[in-house]
This record gives structure tokens, sequence and C-alpha cells, in this order.
């Protein structure tokens, strides 16, 4: 179930998209005295990032972690984590509390456990999701045609989080699962450009989920996923 919000200019998106977060944050901060928000990585996210952080909201009460993270040391400059501290934790958002997934001294596949005790322990349950999508289609890091996308889309996975290593992309990663992410209280999706649109919308018209992961998040029945794009 798709809500689509599309815009001409990513000045106006922006500014729809953070309303929009920072409203379901203090909602869930106003019901149950905090928020749980997790992001995705990339580039497309730094403006939104910068948004959020310069709104003044009760961040002290907002634990903020990743839908994924490449598995690299905190300080590489291809880690989600480094991302979000950078750019997310500050100004107001510096008083937010960062829960990482990256785990020293343990590769992706032995730290799945860990990442997913982590999670449920410290980022659950999830009030806001952010999810982002490649131009493969992939989305948080479930990529297409991999040995592993088919227990990472299952929904009666309980794991939350799934190790990864794609094949058309560097890096292990960890990410987390359909059903971790489709838990979320509020879900989007953000993209920019017209051939992310172009990926969108033949994403809409087909239904395997194995070639463009975004489809088991576009066509499932159990939350509605509100997408913004420009």
């Amino acid at each position: 179930m798709a809500n689509n919000h599309p815009f001409a200019h990513s000045d106006e998106l922006l500014s729809a998209l953070c309303a929009a977060i920072i409203a379901d944050l203090e909602q869930a901060i106003s019901e149950n005295g905090s928020a749980v928000l997790l992001v995705s990585g990339g580039s497309t996210p730094k403006p939104l990032f910068k948004r959020l952080s310069e709104t003044p909201i009760a961040w002290e009460n907002v634990r903020i972690g990743l839908c994924d993270e490449r598995w690299v040391n905190p300080e590489h400059i291809d880690s989600n984590e480094k991302l979000v501290r950078d750019v997310l934790l500050q100004a107001y958002a510096s008083k937010a509390r960062f829960v990482g997934l990256y785990c020293a001294g343990l590769n992706a596949d032995e730290a799945q456990n860990e990442c997913s005790q982590r999670v449920k322990s410290q980022l659950w349950p999830i009030d806001v999701c952010v999810l982002g999508m490649g131009d493969d289609a992939h989305t948080a890091s479930l990529f297409p045609h991999n040995s592993k996308l088919s227990e990472g889309l299952d929904e009666n996975n309980k794991s939350l989080c799934i190790s990864i290593t794609p094949q058309t992309a560097p890096n292990p990663r960890m990410s987390l699962t359909f059903s971790a992410i489709i838990s979320a209280r509020h879900l989007y999706l953000h993209f920019e450009g017209e051939q992310k649109r172009l990926v969108f919308e033949e994403a809409l018209r087909g239904n395997d989920a194995l070639a463009m992961p975004i489809r088991a998040f576009l066509h499932q029945k159990i939350k509605e996923i509100e997408v913004y794009y420009a």
C-alpha cells in the first residue's frame, strides 16, 4: 500500500517530509515519553538530516538508529553511522541518543544475532522508519537477486537483522529485515531524481520482489508506506 506524495522541487519535498517526521516523533514522545527514528544512508537523505537537526523538539527523548549499515569501522567514510553523526546528530538533534549496528571484532555474519538483540532492546518499538531506494531498486541493504534476499523479505522471519553481502556494491552489510521494517508505526520512502522515479514506476508495475526488493514494501497489505519524491 503506497500513498504517493510527488513534488516538483526538492525543497518542497524536504519541508513536507521533515514536518511529517517531526509530527510523528512529537506524537510518540507525547504518548510514550520517547520516540525511535530509523534512517537510511546514502547521499539523498543528507539535506533531510540537516533540516531535522535544525528543528527544535525534545531530541533528548529520541533514539536514532539505522535501517542498515555497511560493515566498516564507524570512522570509515562509507559508514552510515558516520554520516548520521556528522549530519543528523548536530544542532538541536545532538541531544538524541544514537544506537549503531556495527559490532567491533565481529564480521557481519557473526554479528547478526547481536544486532537483532540490540534493535529489540534499544530501538523497539520503531516509531518512524525512513527508507531509501537505489537505482537497482534495493532498499535498506536488501539487494536484488541476493542469495539471502528471500530470507530477508520473509514476513515470517522473526529475526530483526540479516547480514547481506551484495554482489553489486562494496562492503558486507547488516540490514533490518522486512518484518522489522514493516513493524514501524510510520513508514516512509524517500527518493529524488528522474532515474529513481522511473525505477519506482517500474516497481509499481510488477510483483517480483527478488528482482526489485522495494516491491515487497510497495505491494504489501500490512502497512501504508508514505512515498515522498521529487
